[in-house]
């Protein structure tokens, strides 16, 4: 090889690794020695009591990677920002993370219509959003690459709620109550479809405000429907409320929520007036005196951190973490958004510690469940009643 040649095809390899090199460090997020990564969730609104506690337990578990070594040699910076559950809070807290911040990957952000105004800016920047606490169809409908959820879909739990308690249980007169929001949309579509695939009609329906406090019109107005099923597209204070304005009527009714119904708030409401009350989730709650080894050191471990008990947001929050980190960590030391999405495709059969649905994954399935399963409130606690089920 002559001498000029020799320092071309030097200079090329210098060039080929100073491309390979600003290529690597041209992924936003992604340093030699971090990974940056954030949520926007309600820290301080209306769903606090959902967005405190996953905050809480995804921090300790990406704290645990860090004390550990990392993942392949690197830390994890995580961002989380208060939405306050208003779409406009969600908007700027997400422009901050994307754009100040330059987050590699949003994890566990709370909220179907907050979720919904931020996704398309998301995923135009190229930023994975990976599990986030929000059932709706659209967390993965349609089909990205980039959008991978972690529960079974609100409209799944619905339908599949419908069809056990009219099929098996006689309920003849299904209603719904719902917030006038995406989320609670898509609760009264699914009680719309599965109503219509049984050939029998939606009764009455009420929607409301999640700050409304005042259930008595509303409820005055399916008692007189003859509602003898109402499916719940409500969160936490908008669920207790109804059931017990109902109890105070005297009426005895079936409320049927989704898996965003499905905490301890619920269950543990003053003077027992959930009792009875139902949810359909894909989850377990874990209880101290209950739960394996595992569950009961974690929430040793939550409670001496924080100082008080996990609720089941917390335990979530810890399960979308863990399994946040299991695709970090498959994805190789050579961590890109390609090697991010490959990772988490080939994530199969994962089980949390805490005994929810087995979550599996492949490249045209970025839902880890579709399943749930019935559940009750009894005697302050949440028991599980039924099996999986689909619709």
């Amino acid at each position: 090889m002559n001498k000029a040649r020799m320092v071309a095809t030097v200079l090329g390899g210098v060039a080929a690794l100073g491309l390979a090199a600003a290529a690597h460090a041209a992924q936003q997020g992604v340093t030699s020695s971090e990974i940056v990564l954030g949520t926007h969730s309600d820290l301080s609104g209306p769903a606090a009591v959902w967005g405190v506690g996953s905050v809480n337990a995804m921090r300790m578990r990406f704290d645990e990677v860090n004390a550990a070594g990392g993942v392949n040699g690197r830390k994890i910076r995580f961002i989380a920002e208060d939405n306050q559950y208003q779409v406009p809070r969600a908007v700027q807290a997400a422009n901050k993370l994307l754009n100040r911040d330059k987050i590699f990957a949003m994890v566990g952000a709370l909220g179907t219509p907050m979720n919904n105004a931020v996704l398309k800016r998301q995923l135009a920047a190229g930023v994975p959003n990976l599990f986030p606490f929000s059932g709706a169809r659209q967390m993965t409908e349609p089909f990205h690459k980039l959008k991978f959820a972690a529960v079974s879909t609100y409209y799944d739990q619905i339908r599949a709620g419908v069809k056990l308690f009219t099929e098996t249980r006689g309920r003849k007169a299904v209603c719904a109550m719902y917030q006038d929001t995406d989320f609670g949309r898509e609760i009264l579509m699914a009680a719309q479809d599965q109503t219509k695939a049984e050939g029998i009609p939606l009764v009455a329906t009420t929607a409301h405000k999640p700050t409304d406090t005042d259930f008595t019109a509303a409820l005055a107005k399916l008692n007189g429907a003859g509602c003898d099923l109402i499916m719940m597209g409500t969160i936490v204070r908008d669920t207790i409320i109804p059931v017990a304005t109902a109890k105070k009527m005297g009426w005895n009714v079936d409320f049927v929520g989704s898996v965003a119904t499905f905490y301890g708030y619920v269950a543990g409401a003053k003077g027992g007036v959930t009792e009875g009350y139902y949810a359909m989730t894909a989850y377990e709650y874990a209880y101290e005196d209950t739960g394996n080894a595992l569950t009961r050191d974690w929430i040793r471990r939550y409670r001496d951190r924080f100082g008080k008990d996990p609720n089941q947001a917390a335990q979530l929050g810890y399960v979308v973490a863990d399994m946040a980190v299991a695709g970090l960590q498959n994805a190789g030391r050579d961590l890109t958004t390609d090697s991010l999405v490959a990772s988490l495709e080939n994530l199969r059969g994962y089980r949390d510690i805490f005994g929810g649905s087995i979550q599996s994954f492949g490249p045209d399935k970025h839902r880890g469940t579709n399943t749930a399963f019935l559940a009750q409130v009894q005697n302050g606690r949440w028991v599980r009643l039924s099996d999986t089920l689909g619709y």
